[in-house]
Order: C-alpha cells, then sequence, then structure tokens
C-alpha cells in the first residue's frame, strides 16, 4: 500500500483516561471514518501500579484485566456509533511504551500509532516518557496529539 496519499489501513491508539489520551482517541476515530480505515484500541494493564501482594494474586490482575476489557468496550462503542466501520480490541500487559512497540504493533499489524503526548501521572506538563519511547523506537509512523 502506499502512502503518498496519507491513508493508514490499520490505525493503533492507545488509551488511558489522560485527557491527551481522549484527543488521540478522537483524532483516530475522525481519521478511521474519513479513510475507511479499521480502528485498534489498546490499554496497557500496568503490573509496576501493582504491589507485591497484588501482583501475585491471579485473581486481583486477572479482575484489573477484565476491567480493563471492560472499558475499552466503552471506547469500541463510541467508535462505532461515531461511524468506524472496523473496531479490534487488544489489552496487554508490562511497561506501556514498550509493550505497545514491541508486542501491540506486530500482533495487531497496525500501520499508524496514535498516542497523547503526556504523562498521565500527576500534572507533569512535558513531554511523556512513554511518548518519547514510542516516537523513538516505533517501528511504524506515528501522530503524537497535543
Amino acid at each position: 500500500m502506499s502512502k503518498q496519499n496519507n491513508t493508514f489501513e490499520r490505525v493503533l491508539v492507545g488509551v488511558d483516561d489522560s485527557a491527551d489520551a481522549q484527543l488521540a482517541f478522537r483524532y483516530a476515530m475522525h481519521r478511521c471514518i474519513k479513510d475507511n480505515s479499521t480502528l485498534i484500541i489498546t490499554s496497557i494493564l500496568e503490573s509496576n501500579e501493582m504491589n507485591v501482594y497484588q501482583a501475585l494474586s491471579n485473581d486481583y490482575v486477572h479482575g484489573e484485566r477484565k476491567e480493563l476489557e471492560e472499558h475499552l468496550k466503552s471506547y469500541r462503542k463510541v467508535a462505532i456509533e461515531a461511524g468506524v466501520k472496523r473496531v479490534e480490541l487488544v489489552v496487554a500487559e508490562g511497561d506501556p511504551g514498550e509493550t505497545i512497540v514491541k508486542d501491540v504493533i506486530p500482533a495487531s499489524n497496525a500501520d499508524l500509532l496514535v498516542i497523547g503526548s503526556l504523562s498521565k501521572k500527576g500534572i507533569r506538563k512535558y513531554f511523556g516518557s512513554q511518548a518519547a519511547y514510542m516516537a523513538k523506537y516505533s517501528p511504524i509512523s506515528i501522530m503524537i496529539i497535543r
């Protein structure tokens, strides 16, 4: 597929609950509607946010993952209602930047990654370390929304 016309067939968007991730989701959604592309929505279960007891408890991890999967279904509903024809969901575990670059992109066969620019922790108004990592190492085109 030629990229001269700037269309992408499989658009991957990383979501968490930060405001800029919501912007990234909206951008990716509208882009998919315009280009008739598949939207792939991913969210990463961050193991470093769990304490040692939670990490050792399979029930806890399973519960967190189930919750995240349910949360992504609400994103899918919004996208479909907005007019996106094909939506896929991917939940993975680990460090978000690394997991998206090394696991989610190859597995999903995405050709564009759309992410927000800020860290989701605190009120740090600088380029997020996850976004910086993905911008540097992503094997596909990347759009950073701010």
